[in-house]
């Protein structure tokens, strides 16, 4: 059994039910009917909260496990997703075809790794797409309330700028916050927020 379905085993949410605080602060940015993608989303708690926003949601992750869980949070909530089982090194990514693309706490990823689906990201988008990602920052590492251990793997708003500076930059903030996200992720977090939009 992989990492993950190891992690996503039992009946109880690792990174809660509820949406990421940051993701549902976004509210005002979406429109019903609009398509968006929920990358490496897990147990479904983000992607579950974008179709309540009346948004049609392609929900990819690479545990079979947590799609089961995502599926049985969508039809809990009386909306549906379309799951993707994927390996997102390996993944045919969609191209221009969301509104918005939700990436949060996506930090499995290293370096070579996160700069390919950061262009897949793009790529997905439609012009005029938005990217709205969070993640955890190296300060995160004294913490410990989760995320991963390897530096490398965390974000700082310079590396974030570079990265999407090809876009329009509409909000990138750092700040330490206590975050409850079910047992995965639980107290004071060192955070940082972009929202980028494609090029019209």
């Amino acid at each position: 059994m992989s990492f993950w379905d190891e992690r996503y085993q039992g009946e109880a949410y690792l990174f809660g039910e509820a949406p990421n605080a940051f993701l549902a602060r976004q509210a005002h940015r979406l429109a019903p009917g609009q398509t968006a993608l929920a990358v490496a989303d897990g147990e479904g708690r983000n992607g579950v909260w974008l179709a309540q926003q009346g948004l049609s949601v392609l929900s990819a992750d690479g545990s079979p496990v947590a799609q089961v869980k995502a599926a049985r949070l969508a039809a809990a909530r009386g909306v549906s997703l379309d799951l993707q089982q994927v390996d997102l090194a390996a993944w045919d990514w969609p191209q221009e075809r969301f509104d918005l693309v939700a990436a949060i706490f996506i930090q499995f990823a290293g370096p070579e790794l996160r700069t390919e689906i950061f262009e897949n990201m793009k790529r997905g988008l439609k012009p005029g797409g938005l990217i709205l990602l969070e993640g955890y920052r190296p300060e995160q590492i004294a913490y410990g309330t989760g995320g991963p251990r390897t530096p490398e793997n965390l974000y700082t708003e310079a590396m974030l700028r570079e990265a999407f500076a090809d876009f329009e930059i509409l909000e990138l903030v750092a700040y330490d916050a206590a975050i409850e996200e079910g047992a995965g992720h639980s107290g004071q977090s060192a955070l940082i927020d972009l929202v980028a939009r494609k090029p019209g």
